[in-house]
């Protein structure tokens, strides 16, 4: 069943109405759909509805509203990913398979060891790793678009860390407690936290003052296991091991 989503505004009592250029072309050129047939629909924001075209043109879909439910295949544990700029195109990996696991937000994040360099196009690629947000979601057919922030720099990324109820902090040369350590401790406490932070380092590994601020605001230092893993399999490896003890 095809999923497309819509603004919350978009929603008018028992229709929907969608003018999104892009979404109309895949409906009727790519999908070959027309008056009759149904289809998901998420706001983005808290809902989803199951509906049947009604009509179907160049500029607008109206859209009849068959039924309506919270959204079914969200996490309730808000994860976000900060996640130390890799060069290539290993980005787009990351984020393919963290919205598929359920991550809530991913934040391009630049460190001392970060090969990439900012000439003042990196807006382009912030654009594209969206898209492929937007179309890891429609696959899985989660019921919001994760955000792909705007990109920031170590010390920026520290203040946003300190608003999170828990930082997973993933460290090569952690050897003394895994992630299954903390995370089990904090299931069993019964008191599971509501925002997460998993921060990982580029392909160099974190630098020692920036191991050293990461312990100085609380972060959990944690093992992923006995080997060390390339950066773009730390995030997605972590963020499947929170879901797990946390959420499932």
């Amino acid at each position: 069943m095809s999923r497309f989503f819509v603004k919350p505004s978009d929603i008018d009592g028992k229709y929907i109405y969608m003018t999104d250029k892009q979404d109309l072309h895949h409906m009727k050129k790519v999908l070959r759909m027309s008056v009759g047939d149904e289809m998901d629909i998420s706001d983005g924001s808290a809902w989803e509805y199951h509906v049947e075209i009604e009509e179907l043109g160049d500029k607008e879909a109206v859209l009849l509203i068959l039924d309506k439910q919270k959204f079914a295949r969200e996490p309730e544990l808000l994860v976000t990913l900060f996640q130390g700029i890799p060069k290539a195109g290993k980005m787009e990996g990351i984020i393919q398979k963290c919205v598929e696991l359920g991550v809530n937000s991913i934040v391009p994040v630049f460190m001392e060891r970060t090969v990439v360099v900012d000439k003042g196009n990196f807006g382009k690629k912030l654009d594209r790793w969206q898209k492929i947000s937007d179309e890891a979601v429609k696959q899985c057919k989660r019921g919001i678009i994760p955000d792909i922030q705007e990109a920031c720099r170590f010390n920026q990324a520290l203040h946003q860390l300190c608003d999170y109820d828990l930082i997973l902090f993933p460290y090569e040369n952690e050897d003394n407690r895994t992630i299954k350590d903390c995370l089990r401790k904090i299931a069993d406490s019964g008191e599971k936290p509501k925002t997460v932070a998993i921060i990982i380092g580029p392909e160099g590994g974190f630098a020692d003052k920036e191991v050293d601020a990461l312990d100085g605001i609380g972060a959990e230092r944690v093992s992923l296991g006995k080997t060390i893993l390339r950066t773009e399999t730390a995030g997605p490896a972590a963020l499947a091991m929170t879901m797990y003890e946390l959420e499932l």
